[in-house]
């Protein structure tokens, strides 16, 4: 029996977020390594904050469109440059939702690992 490749879908994601990234004007940032330690003074939202804080946060409704004649060049590209911002958050909220429970599982493997190593430490 053939199984889906579940990794087609996770490449579609990918290249979502790099687009949005390019989109952004994030070209020259560059991620943290993980051998870098946080600011002290630095507060990472917690992911389950993260997920409420999307469910409860209202979709943003369009407006209807607008003759482009009535319309000066700036105002319909500011509205044009909105809705691209708009579409950009709506789909790093789904690359977020469906990438959650991956990094959940992740970083409870490498918190066992790290506690497996600690108590064997300490034990010996």
């Amino acid at each position: 029996m053939d199984t889906p490749n579940p990794m087609k879908k996770d490449d579609h994601l990918l290249d979502d977020l790099e687009s949005i990234r390019q989109l952004l004007g994030d070209d020259d940032l560059q991620p943290p390594l993980l051998t870098e330690s946080v600011e002290a003074g630095v507060q990472i939202p917690l992911l389950s904050d993260m997920l409420d804080n999307q469910a409860a946060a209202p979709k943003p409704v369009a407006a209807p469109p607008a003759p482009a004649a009535e319309k000066a060049p700036d105002a319909l590209l500011l509205h044009l440059d909105n809705e691209l911002r708009a579409a950009a958050q709506l789909i790093m909220q789904d690359v977020i939702a469906d990438f959650a429970p991956h990094i959940e599982a992740e970083i409870k493997r490498r918190m066992d690992a790290r506690m497996e190593r600690l108590l064997s430490q300490y034990q010996s």
